[in-house]
């Protein structure tokens, strides 16, 4: 009697987090988060996480007006959504090289820019990034690295940096790791799947140990957005 043969099917890899980002931008998140960076209704919990985002990008615009320098800066927007901070950075005067994971968020970019040579958009994830920038900034992106991949990708953008890197991140402390958790048992299928807060402490020692000094700090919080954002010029 012959052998019957047995096939077992093969379960699918699971996805990484780099993917599971792209992906999402790439779909539900595009829609809610391009609603969120515009300028038309939404509910209450987007339009707050609106203020929140907008307020952290005009610390950043802040601090190039205070410099009175844009117009000298090559600046790299490492995850520049749709381009809340690379397009006005542009109209300053900034040589601005912006890039982002999702292609969906880039091509909503170009749309609203108003220069079709600067920004320069491009589909990037942070790990692909190359060339040297005047400014590195990197807004709101922390948020989908653990922190066993936060530090290299710290350095990496540090890299990049002549002079200053910009970051935000969503900071790790006992309040607002139970906001998250309660964040977490909210449904929401156009949620993002994995978030990730991080030690500011551990931000600041990775920073002092590739050469970088603090030189501005600003916080932001509403009822569901909080954000530090941390400005580090090289020794």
């Amino acid at each position: 009697m012959a052998n019957k043969s047995t096939t077992t099917a093969t379960k699918p890899a699971p996805k990484k987090d780099k993917e599971i980002v792209r992906d999402y931008f790439n779909s539900t998140g595009f829609d809610r988060w391009r609603r969120i960076y515009g300028e038309g209704d939404v509910n209450r919990v987007q339009r707050d996480i609106r203020i929140g985002h907008q307020q952290t990008v005009d610390y950043v615009l802040g601090w190039f007006k205070n410099d009175k320098n844009a117009a000298d800066q090559t600046v790299c927007d490492a995850g520049c959504g749709t381009g809340s901070l690379s397009i006005p950075l542009a109209n300053m005067g900034a040589k601005v090289y912006a890039s982002d994971i999702s292609e969906k968020m880039v091509g909503e970019g170009k749309e609203r820019a108003t220069d079709p040579e600067n920004p320069v958009f491009e589909v990037k994830d942070l790990a692909s990034l190359s060339g040297e920038y005047d400014t590195v900034i990197c807004l709101d992106v922390l948020i989908h690295y653990p922190d066993a991949d936060s530090e290299a990708m710290i350095a990496h953008l540090a890299s990049l940096a002549k002079s200053r890197l910009i970051l935000s991140f969503a900071p790790k402390n006992p309040y607002y790791i139970l906001m998250k958790k309660v964040g977490d048992m909210v449904p929401g299928p156009s949620k993002a799947t994995r978030a990730y807060l991080h030690k500011e402490s551990d931000v600041r020692r990775v920073l002092k140990s590739l050469g970088f000094t603090i030189k501005r700090k600003e916080f932001t919080a509403t009822s569901f957005y909080f954000s530090r954002l941390l400005e580090a010029v090289r020794n």
